[in-house]
């Protein structure tokens, strides 16, 4: 994914999307942009809302896909990433092996 479209994205998503996701402690994150279709991951406050992820599926996609002819559609992940999961095993095996 062509690095300067990215940072398009993430203009707009600064100006118009995350604005509204931090009233509600929330933010987005890009996580790809494959075949047109741009995945955003909730993040903070945000995930698992429902109405959360709607609102922002339309209101990213309108703004997102009215800009960029190469990006078709977006969807908004909800799921805890893979990274989290990993960080919370580590914790879990300290407390539990007794180490800081």
């Amino acid at each position: 994914m062509p690095r300067e479209i990215l940072d398009k994205i993430e203009t707009v998503l600064d100006e118009r999307i995350r604005p509204l996701l931090r009233q509600h402690n929330g933010d987005a994150a890009i996580e790809s942009l494959e075949e047109g279709v741009l995945r955003v991951r909730m993040i903070g406050g945000c995930v698992g809302c429902p109405s959360a992820v709607s609102e922002i599926e339309q209101l990213a996609g309108e703004e997102i896909t009215s800009r960029f002819p190469e990006v078709r559609s977006v969807v908004v992940i909800t799921g805890v990433s893979d990274e989290l999961i990993e960080a919370a095993r580590a914790l879990l095996r300290q407390k539990h092996t007794g180490q800081k």
